[in-house]
């Protein structure tokens, strides 16, 4: 079976139910997740289920094609940048990076009704 190899970055109150999807479907592994705040419930969750857990998202992305998809639901525009900038540095063209908003979408979708994030609206810049 195909897997999909995941970093998640953010485990707050948008992150720890994208986790609990994504460590319930077989085809997902997830790589790791990072947080500047380790004490967080996805952070917990991650750790339950022998996921490393770093407060350094670089720590994963820097795995680069042995990730398929980076998730970022931390709703800041540094992270995105930061990632974004490291793809191009890196020549990493099979990366994909999952802007919150795409996650929100698929968890809506998933769950049947809107799903709204802490951040709010934020803009792909």
């Amino acid at each position: 079976m195909q897997t999909f190899r995941i970093v998640v970055i953010g485990a707050g109150e948008t992150g720890t139910p994208l986790l609990q999807q994504l460590l319930s479907a077989p085809f997902v592994q997830l790589i790791g997740v990072a947080d500047l705040n380790l004490e967080l419930p996805g952070i917990a969750l991650a750790r339950q289920h022998q996921i490393p857990v770093t407060d350094n998202f670089m720590d994963l992305v820097s795995q680069g094609t042995e990730v398929d998809i980076i998730i970022d639901v931390t709703g800041a525009a540094k992270v995105r940048e930061q990632l974004r900038q490291y793809m191009v540095d890196s020549h990493n063209a099979h990366t994909v990076i999952m802007h919150e908003r795409i996650a929100l979408l698929m968890m809506s979708l998933s769950a049947g009704h809107l799903v709204d994030g802490k951040h709010g609206v934020q803009q792909y810049a």
